[in-house]
């Protein structure tokens, strides 16, 4: 259904689930902002979503891992005068690091585009939403939320809080005609993985592991449409999700498991 009238914001847009998401909803007729670090992708991609699909498309090209990037995008925004009816917050990444090995002002960007990123967006264009009756969040989790312990320690508690996040939320929205969902996708066919340097270990994984993004984009705009909380994309680990909450804590934390497989998204 074409929604031309409607405007989405997504963040991390230059590639992967964020690049998916902006070419579904310009399919769907929705103008966008998108955002994301890499400014040329970033352009082409505005550039391909214009001529096919005769949307408009606003480049921010910025980084919200930034103190005040979250912020810097906000004003980007409301200064234009844009509402913002479907936020798709997906900016993010695994530190290449173990917890003790990288240093604070790593982690600090890491939590400020993972969690403070998440909630301020949210809180600037959830009212708007709420105003007019219409409006759809989803913030991009990973089924290392339900797991915690990653070979990144940081990754999967910062991704259950935005878990968490997002089912309070859902709750407090009822009868808004607002929708928030916390996709929780697993090992999806992305730059992710390229980015820290375990592309090549995802890839030698059975393939009922691996995800097309197409696919988990479509999982996530239905599950949203449709007022779910959460949207786990692939039978497989929906399984591993629901089998997670029977196993010890110990087979999380063992060496063996967080050396074998690399953090999940």
């Amino acid at each position: 259904m074409s929604e031309p009238s409607r405007r989405a914001l997504i963040t991390g847009a230059s590639s992967g689930i964020g690049e998916a998401y902006a070419r579904l909803l310009a399919s769907r007729g929705f103008d966008l902002v998108v955002t994301a670090r890499r400014a040329d992708r970033l352009a082409m991609l505005a550039q391909t979503l214009r001529s096919q699909h005769g949307v408009d498309v606003l480049e921010l090209p910025m980084d919200i891992a930034r103190p005040e990037g979250a912020r810097d995008l906000i004003g980007a925004v409301t200064d234009r005068d844009l509402s913002i009816d479907y936020l798709v917050s997906n900016a993010g990444y695994a530190l290449d690091q173990d917890f003790l090995e990288a240093p604070w002002s790593r982690h600090d960007a890491f939590l400020d585009i993972l969690l403070e990123g998440v909630v301020e967006l949210s809180h600037a264009f959830m009212p708007g939403m709420i105003e007019r009756g219409w409006g759809r969040v989803v913030n991009v989790a990973s089924v290392a939320s339900f797991l915690h312990l990653t070979p990144s320690s940081l990754y999967g508690p910062a991704k259950a809080f935005v878990l968490a996040f997002s089912r309070s939320m859902h709750a407090s929205l009822h009868d808004t005609g607002v929708h928030m969902t916390a996709l929780c996708p697993g090992y999806t066919r992305t730059e992710f993985f390229r980015n820290i340097g375990v592309e090549e270990k995802v890839f030698r994984l059975p393939r009922f592991m691996l995800l097309d993004v197409d696919r988990v984009v479509r999982d996530a705009d239905r599950a949203v449409s449709r007022n779910r909380a959460v949207c786990i994309p692939g039978l497989f680990y929906r399984v591993l999700v629901a089998g997670s909450r029977f196993l010890p804590l110990s087979v999380f934390a063992s060496r063996r498991f967080r050396s074998t497989l690399p953090t999940p998204r």
